[in-house]
């Protein structure tokens, strides 16, 4: 055998391999899930210099104000099942992340960037929620949402609207 013939098989056997070695669902979902920046909102110390990377995903006790809007923490996606997404079926999850409405029909925040997501196709989309359902629970309510003119209860930062 050449080396041409050696390497050729060796670049076969690589290919005939490579579905074996190809990732989980779960696997793609925390590869969407960190693409996305899903952490950089929703860990717990998200907007700090030390986000909690124990408990991924359990939702931040920080907020943000949007003026005549309110003040919106982000939530707990972790599947636990009163305080994170334990309760909502996929399909509940996946509408959320892709049209920014909840199953009890309140908007989520403007800050979620789900006119991109909506873009997302419907296997990441099915892989996102397995890598979501894959999570340790953790049982951690965020703060409000709070209405404008509401007074929260735990820290925020402020957006400023130019005038």
């Amino acid at each position: 055998m050449n080396k041409h013939t050696l390497a050729a098989a060796g670049f076969a056997a690589l290919v005939l391999a490579a579905p074996a070695a190809a990732e989980t669902q779960v696997e793609r979902g925390q590869y969407l899930a960190h693409i996305m920046d899903c952490g950089g909102c929703h860990h717990t110390g998200a907007f700090t210099p030390q986000p909690n990377l124990e408990t991924p995903l359990a939702g931040s006790q920080i907020g943000f104000e949007i003026p005549g809007l309110g003040v919106f923490y982000p939530a707990n996606l972790t599947p636990d099942q009163e305080t994170g997404l334990g309760k909502w079926s996929d399909a509940e999850v996946i509408t959320a992340f892709t049209t920014g409405v909840r199953p009890d029909g309140r908007q989520l925040s403007p800050a979620m960037p789900w006119t991109s997501y909506a873009h997302i196709n419907a296997d990441d989309a099915t892989a996102l929620v397995a890598y979501l359902r894959s999570l340790k629970s953790v049982k951690h309510k965020v703060p409000g949402p709070f209405a404008a003119g509401d007074k929260p209860t735990a820290p925020y930062f402020s957006v400023i609207a130019p005038k």
